[in-house]
């Protein structure tokens, strides 16, 4: 790859819904070891249902703002400045806890998993659960979707998709 500079306008960007996505490093370009994403979080949003990952860990650097997340039965909440383990098989998810804008960086090692949002955002529609059920099989993620109800009431979050809530 050789050296690279990834500018703050650099990357692919998108929407999906409470949580954007902004592409700073694939798999393919760091042999396979590590993909970097950037997720701004909508206020008061859910980023994702409850889930885990059986293939790769997950680390969150804070970068502005502030972020709650559920890691197995523990509820944290995180400043800018900390930086946030998630394990390969704990059930997890993460939110944006206040009504201000909240950013972080996602370390996701080894790569590859970053190809599920590039997937979210060529989807034509909203995802429902069983096509979210497809396509986190094939990258090694299950998602508990009936967890949001809960998740939305105990914090005072809101999700855009009311289809998701099964």
């Amino acid at each position: 790859m050789g050296a690279t500079i990834i500018g703050p306008k650099d990357g692919r960007t998108g929407d999906l819904g409470t949580l954007g996505v902004r592409f700073l490093l694939w798999a393919e370009e760091s042999g396979g070891t590590v993909s970097i994403v950037e997720h701004p979080i909508a206020p008061r949003a859910l980023a994702a249902p409850v889930h885990r990952h059986s293939r790769e860990e997950e680390y969150s650097f804070v970068l502005e703002g502030r972020m709650g997340a559920l890691l197995g039965e523990e509820t944290v909440v995180a400043s800018a400045g900390d930086l946030v383990f998630k394990q390969r098989h704990e059930w997890h998810t993460f939110w944006n806890p206040d009504d201000a804008p909240s950013r972080i960086l996602e370390i996701i090692s080894p790569g590859g998993f970053e190809h599920l949002f590039e997937e979210l955002l060529d989807y034509e529609g909203v995802p429902d659960p069983p096509y979210l059920t497809e396509l986190g099989s094939r990258f090694g993620i299950e998602f508990d979707f009936a967890s949001i109800p809960a998740l939305l009431a105990k914090h005072g979050l809101w999700y855009p998709v009311d289809e998701m809530i099964v």
